[in-house]
């Protein structure tokens, strides 16, 4: 196969033309705004630094994060903060469902930071979040991104049995990458909680950052394990660096390599591959509930 442009090493500290985003701006946007700050609500689209936000926020949508900002993981691509959590509110999830019910949100995506230090892994929190929601706003549909449970099957069985539409967990990178980008996780690991998940029943997502030094051999050996473990939704976006102290971007992808590996995603029978430069996990999740 012929293997579609890339911009050089050299050039990779300039961004190309094709990952300019507009500023957020616009009544809606600022309608969403204080309306997460009005709640105390933590937003992945603040805390990752989401190059699509004004886009977003602009609908009037936005990706919840619960169970706090602090990871306890320290993953080498990922701005949100690392450390010690000291926050558990037994009332967050209240304050999510409404928040999404005065924002009229028709799909809703909720994600959360790892917090390995509980038992459950957050797993009571995750499952009364969705059951709030769906009580509050029973026509918005509900994608969940969760955390690796770190093989724990019965948090993960109790994070995705409270009625929602999609269950994403992220990949991330190719095998290879994992020590390094993903050090506290398992690529086989995450390969088996997606299977649980789509054997549970569940509409099955997850996503895979590009530009990370990954080859092209190695991104369609993921499609290949993701498909075997029965994925219906990917994502493909290139990475981005948040600060200095992060992961480097390796290359920048041209876009025709995104819409390639749209295509190779496809024939491996995944069902829905949404692939592109500014791509994120919750971009147009939307349209991924009834693929």
């Amino acid at each position: 196969m012929t293997e579609s442009p890339v911009v050089s090493t050299e050039q990779r500290t300039r961004r190309p033309d094709w990952l300019r985003v507009k500023l957020p701006i616009g009544e809606n946007f600022k309608k969403v705004r204080s309306l997460v700050d009005e709640h105390k609500l933590h937003t992945i689209c603040q805390s990752g630094n989401c190059p699509n936000m004004g886009e977003c926020w602009g609908e009037g949508t936005a990706t919840f994060m619960i169970l706090g900002n602090v990871c306890t993981r320290s993953c080498t691509f990922c701005a949100v903060a690392t450390g010690r959590p000291n926050e558990y509110d037994t009332d967050e999830p209240r304050r999510v469902a409404e928040a999404i019910k005065l924002m009229q949100v028709k799909h809703a995506v909720i994600t959360s930071v790892n917090r390995d230090e509980l038992k459950d892994k957050g797993a009571e929190i995750w499952y009364q979040t969705v059951r709030a929601v769906k009580e509050m706003s029973p026509q918005t549909t509900i994608e969940t991104l969760i955390p690796d449970t770190k093989g724990n099957w019965e948090a993960l069985y109790r994070m995705i049995s409270a009625g929602q539409e999609v269950v994403s967990h992220n990949m991330e990178t190719v095998e290879r990458l994992y020590r390094n980008v993903r050090p506290q996780a398992k690529y086989s690991r995450s390969l088996e909680q997606t299977r649980r998940t789509k054997e549970f029943g569940k509409r099955t997502k997850t996503g895979i950052m590009l530009g990370l030094g990954e080859t092209q051999e190695e991104v369609f050996k993921a499609m290949d394990d993701l498909a075997d473990n029965g994925l219906d939704i990917l994502t493909l976006g290139q990475y981005l660096q948040p600060t200095k102290m992060h992961h480097e971007v390796i290359e920048f992808i041209h876009p025709d390599t995104f819409a390639m590996y749209r295509e190779e995603g496809l024939k491996r029978g995944i069902k829905y591959v949404e692939s592109g430069p500014l791509v994120r996990s919750s971009y147009h999740a939307e349209r991924h509930v009834h693929v």
